[in-house]
This record gives structure tokens, C-alpha cells and sequence, in this order.
């Protein structure tokens, strides 16, 4: 976050509607500067997706999309993720940071940092799961009563139930050279069943079987 630099030009966008979103209000982050990049080489479709945005309400353009997530507050510019990774379910829209933060600091045998939460696509609908590192030495568990633990917590701080939960062994998490959690990868791994577990619940059990 910061002050934004006065040639820059910033709007936050509905990412769907392609209109401005209101100040404090989350949206695409769309970036016009004289010293922006021209586009994509050999992809012009491409370019234009990416670097010929306008503003459906205002004809305001051409800007860059980001595809970050984030907001406007007093001049100053808040990010809050990758629209990749944002999770809607039944219409609604969960930072996945948000969920992750709760389930890591509401019980110390959970790595703080090392935890990520993504939604697949089951039973014909998207569904939340969320993949834990516990700590290295946490001593005897009750596995059973800490995965009850996390869908209560996300159930009540935000109102979303979960439909599977993999607590995973320390160095599990795949993260970014610059320490960002690979919330992709890490999905591709649960539905791959590759993850090292020490326990895993879901409504399904056939995602459960996957990781026997």
C-alpha cells in the first residue's frame, strides 16, 4: 500500500462489470502511466485484454489490469490479493489470506504463514478447502477435534462452510521465491492427492480416499 505517484493514474474496477468501484469498496486494480509497457509481443488479443481497459461507465482508458485485488482509502492504495485467487461461493466473495488468517491463529500447533485456502469444483458446485502445515513438534493431537476446531471458526467468523481440510506435515506448503503462498499448486496437489498428511477430512470421501 502507499501514496500513489502523481502521473499514475489508478481506478478500481469491478472486475466483471467493468465499472468503478466505489472509494473503500474492493476491486481489480487498473493502472494508466505514461512509462507503462505497450503490451505483449505477437499477442494482440492479449494486449488488448490486458492493456487496453476502459471503464464501461465512464469510457475512462486505456488502463492496465492488474489483476491484483485492493482499494482506495484518502489517496492511498490498499492490496488485498490476486483476483486469481479469490474464492466465490454461491455468490459471495472470501479472500483466501482472510480464511488462512483465521485458521492459523486461533490455535498454536498450526504454522502461521504456511496455510492455504482455495475452492474446487464438486458435486457441481465450488466448495472450500484449506490446506494447513502443523508445527514441527506438537506432541500428541486430537486430529479429529482440531479439523471440528476449523469449520466451527470458519463457519462462524465467516459464515462459509468448509468442505475439506487437509492438516499437512511441516515443508508441505509450496511457496513463491518471494515467500508467496502457490495457492494453485498447492490445489493441484490436493486434488492429485499428493500432499503429506498427518490428517484429512471432507464431506466427500472420495477426496478423502485419495490421500489412504
Amino acid at each position: 500500500c502507499g501514496q500513489l505517484v502523481c502521473e499514475t493514474k489508478v481506478a478500481i474496477v469491478h472486475p466483471d462489470t467493468l465499472t468503478r468501484c466505489a472509494e473503500d469498496e474492493v476491486g481489480e486494480i487498473w493502472v494508466s502511466d505514461p512509462s507503462m509497457a505497450q503490451g505483449y509481443w505477437q499477442r494482440p488479443e492479449a494486449t488488448e485484454e490486458t492493456f487496453g481497459a476502459y471503464i464501461k461507465d465512464t469510457g475512462e482508458g486505456p488502463f492496465l489490469r492488474t489483476g491484483d485485488l485492493g482499494f482506495l482509502k484518502d489517496g492511498e492504495l490498499f492490496i488485498n490479493g490476486r483476483l486469481k485467487d479469490l474464492i466465490i461461493i454461491r455468490g459471495t466473495n472470501h479472500y483466501p489470506q482472510d480464511i488462512e488468517w483465521t485458521v492459523q491463529h486461533f490455535n498454536s500447533v498450526f504454522r502461521p504463514d504456511y496455510g492455504a485456502a482455495f475452492s474446487i469444483t464438486d458435486e457441481g458446485e465450488e466448495k472450500l478447502v484449506v490446506v494447513q502445515e502443523m508445527e514441527r513438534r506438537t506432541g500428541d493431537l486430537d486430529t479429529e477435534k482440531l479439523l471440528g476446531d476449523i469449520r466451527q471458526e470458519i463457519a462462524e467468523e465467516h459464515e462459509i462452510q468448509t468442505h475439506a481440510i487437509v492438516l499437512a506435515k511441516s515443508g508441505t506448503i509450496l511457496k513463491t521465491a518471494s515467500g508467496k503462498i502457490q495457492r494453485r499448486a498447492c490445489r493441484q496437489n490436493f486434488l492429485d492427492g499428493t500432499i503429506n498428511t498427518v490428517a484429512v477430512w471432507s464431506e466427500n470421501p472420495e477426496l478423502v480416499a485419495k490421500f489412504e
